[in-house]
């Protein structure tokens, strides 16, 4: 299919883009490995000896930064719909989270151990209507909520990427529900003008 104006113009605006030519330079999957990062060094997510949930993971950039971070000493599970090439420390389940039996795959993998931290990098595909998408970012905002909830430590973390719009400020009060601090970060790494945010959950109200 023919590349449209705008489609040459996100390109161009793509390489040109200071996040990916440091990830081609310094050997990450993606520009998003550094949005981790910043999250990370200011909050301290990533603890050694935990176990790493990570979904949403393709092409593995927040999974390659946990498993870094983490220096062997605990474990990252990553999932995700689409195939990811494999990664030093993280294993990957290859499925839909929001079907049942890949969500028992996870469960099984996990072996009755509680997660310490959930990434939730989830998105997805755009179809240009912008409730319809809106909705469905929330909904599977909405799943990783739900996992964590289940699965998380009592002091354990949830740091998942919503978009403000319909439905955020309800996500909110929902995530107020389940964690005794709720906070809101905008790395660097991301775009100016792009609505996405990102909600970090502490500590599970028992």
């Amino acid at each position: 299919m023919k590349r449209t104006r705008t489609s040459h113009a996100w390109l161009r605006e793509h390489e040109n883009d200071h996040y990916v030519q440091r990830a081609r330079a310094e050997g990450y999957r993606s520009r998003a490995s550094f949005k981790l990062m910043e999250i990370d060094d200011r909050d301290r997510l990533i603890r050694s000896g935990e176990v790493v949930v990570d979904l949403g993971a393709t092409p593995g950039g927040w999974s390659q930064v946990a498993a870094q971070r983490l220096k062997g000493r605990g474990q990252v599970i990553a999932l995700d719909l689409l195939v990811m090439e494999p990664l030093p420390g993280v294993d990957f389940i290859h499925g839909d989270f929001r079907e049942e039996e890949v969500l028992q795959q996870l469960e099984t993998m996990l072996a009755n151990r509680r997660v310490g931290l959930v990434l939730s990098d989830m998105a997805p595909n755009i179809s240009g209507i912008v409730l319809s998408d809106q909705a469905r970012v929330m909904h599977l905002a909405e799943l990783g909520l739900d996992f964590s909830r289940k699965w998380l430590k009592p002091e354990g973390v949830f740091l998942v990427k919503v978009f403000q719009g319909y439905g955020f400020e309800d996500f909110v009060r929902e995530m107020r529900q389940v964690f005794k601090t709720v906070s809101s970060r905008k790395p660097d790494a991301s775009r100016d003008r792009s609505a996405e945010v990102y909600l970090l959950g502490r500590g599970l109200i028992v």
